[in-house]
């Protein structure tokens, strides 16, 4: 099979050589040849390390079961046109590799922190990932090679805090779709990988069939005929709001997952929407688009009691070990 090909392969290269790509751009990394693979590395993957830096755009546990999976996306700015995604699970199926429930907890804690503090990383944060780099069903990610060897570990270390997410590019399907088959262009000058990662915005389109609910799966269309998949993450909304009707804009994260055993890496291409906020006119949680009050600390876009509450838990707190009327972190 193909996937154990490729974990053979990784196993291969990492006890033989382990290189390391230094800063790359998101661009670069998602870089692939007319077949829609990688254009170097082992069976044409690169298994090197690299560092990028980028906006994550979204929370971890709106996107997958954080209980098994973590995943979160970091777009590439200052013309940086492209984004990666930043993966781990905790059941390493293919190395009989599985984390223990204390192991996971900790991992999760490791990853979703600054390093150099207590800081709890938010979508529109600003940071630097370091680590392995693998190829999967038509995008390059940033994982740890499904092996819980701590040297496997990625870094995210904490660049600036509430950058801001990025304004959605606008497309329409007709730059990703022709009549019903996905535009590859591996130049990237048009058509799906020239938004690998990117948050997008779809203006004026229908949803024509799925199933509403938290990891649902909607088929949109435009006026022309055009259809695209869409992926609904776990946010409450999706439970919570209903369905909006009508000619509506989606926003999300255009992504792809190659199909099948043996994939056709040019194929697989979709929107991620990862929650709706329920406002009837934009598929999408526009939660951070427009920026947060600067009582928003735990920026879920509205300041209550439960922002007090994170300001109470570092109460008399401080990051300065010369002042003696405080206790330190």
């Amino acid at each position: 099979m193909q996937e154990d090909r490729r974990v053979v392969c990784a196993l291969v290269v990492l006890f033989l050589f382990t290189a390391f790509c230094s800063a790359v751009t998101n661009w670069d990394l998602q870089q692939v040849g007319p077949d829609g693979f990688p254009v170097q590395g082992c069976y044409a993957y690169d298994y090197n390390s690299a560092s990028i830096e980028g906006i994550i755009l979204n929370k971890p546990e709106q996107m997958m079961d954080v209980n098994e999976e973590w995943q979160i996306y970091v777009q590439g700015n200052a013309g940086d046109h492209a984004g990666t995604a930043i993966y781990m699970r905790k059941n390493n199926f293919s190395l009989g590799q599985i984390y223990s429930e204390q192991q996971w907890a900790d991992e999760l804690y490791r990853i979703g922190h600054d390093p150099n503090g207590n800081y709890e990383f938010q979508p529109g944060d600003r940071v630097r990932v370091t680590g392995f780099i693998m190829f999967y069903r038509g995008k390059t990610n940033i994982n740890e090679w499904h092996s819980i060897d701590p040297n496997n570990n990625f870094v995210i270390d904490l660049i600036d805090p509430v950058a801001g997410l990025p304004q959605p590019e606008p497309i329409i399907l007709a730059m990703v779709k022709d009549a019903n088959n996905f535009i590859f262009d591996y130049t990237r000058a048009v058509g799906c990988e020239r938004y690998q990662g990117m948050l997008v915005r779809v203006n004026d389109i229908n949803i024509i069939s799925g199933n509403w609910q938290p990891d649902g799966h909607l088929v949109i269309g435009d006026s022309s005929g055009h259809i695209f998949d869409v992926n609904l993450g776990r946010g409450e909304g999706f439970s919570k709001y209903p369905m909006p009707t009508g000619p509506i804009d989606v926003i999300g994260i255009f992504d792809q997952e190659a199909p099948g055993e043996y994939p056709d890496f040019k194929t697989g291409y979709r929107l991620w929407v990862i929650n709706y906020d329920g406002n009837g006119s934009v598929l999408a949680d526009n939660c951070g688009l427009n920026g947060y009050f600067a009582g928003d600390i735990n920026r879920d876009c509205i300041v209550n009691f439960a922002d007090f509450a994170e300001l109470a838990s570092d109460w008399l707190k401080c990051s300065n070990p010369s002042f003696d009327d405080c206790t330190t972190p």
